[in-house]
């Protein structure tokens, strides 16, 4: 066995969660968290409208602060991070939300110039380069020309997952990604990720759509009475 064969047997951590109280101003939103994601996982966030979803996945990426526990994400420690660390963390984040957040105003090349331009990228053909290569991950590869309101919602989520790739992420966040989609749509979008996934990246993604965890089921945390826990698939 070769040195590097002995490291790939133990679980490189990239979230680990202590004890973490998650607020909302004033408010307690979820109480006593503590939980780790390995890299190479795909784990579904569930839980009603409400729960604290949304809040929990705000928290690891630097829009909400947090205040009281231990949280470390992809080397980033939650408890000190402060607002000019904020770019960094997000640039080994891969982030997908469900109402893609796609500018209007710009084709998709240029849409994803932009972010990699935000990040920090410099040469015009490094970038031209990545751009063509996440759109073929994800089955877009001739679309770069069009403008958002060319394109289906599901092509438009396609996009917002290529856009999310730019940075070569250690960990992906989709929030509620298959939410504005059809359930055929859905599923297409589904195998996106799942290829991602495939291709060792890791996916922490909150979901409503119990469909889809019955078809790719997988580790799955719920949010509900301001606990979040692991649930094992037929209690879901």
């Amino acid at each position: 066995m070769t040195p590097e064969e002995t490291t790939e047997k133990v679980p490189e951590t990239v979230l680990e969660l202590k004890n973490v109280s998650i607020f909302q101003k004033e408010s307690l939103i979820l109480n006593d968290v503590s939980l780790e994601v390995n890299k190479g996982e795909f784990v579904y966030l569930i839980g009603k409208t409400g729960s604290g979803k949304s809040s929990f996945m705000k928290t690891l990426y630097g829009d909400l602060p947090l205040r009281q526990g231990e949280g470390k994400i992809v080397d980033f420690d939650l408890k000190t991070l402060r607002e000019k660390d904020i770019p960094f963390l997000r640039r080994k984040l891969g982030i997908v939300f469900q109402d893609f957040k796609l500018l209007p105003d710009r084709t998709i090349n240029k849409n994803m110039r932009f972010v990699l331009k935000a990040t920090g990228w410099k040469d015009p053909a490094k970038m031209d380069q990545q751009i063509l290569e996440v759109l073929e991950k994800v089955g877009m590869k001739t679309k770069g020309f069009k403008f958002p309101h060319e394109l289906s919602g599901g092509e438009q989520q396609r996009i917002a997952i290529a856009r999310a790739l730019l940075n070569d992420p250690e960990l992906i966040i989709a929030d509620e990604p298959t939410g504005n989609l059809d359930p055929q749509t859905s599923v297409e979008v589904m195998k996106v990720l799942q290829d991602i996934n495939k291709a060792g990246r890791t996916i922490l993604m909150a979901t409503h759509d119990y469909a889809l965890i019955l078809k790719y089921p997988s580790k799955t945390l719920k949010c509900d009475g301001n606990k979040v826990f692991e649930v094992i698939q037929r209690a879901v």
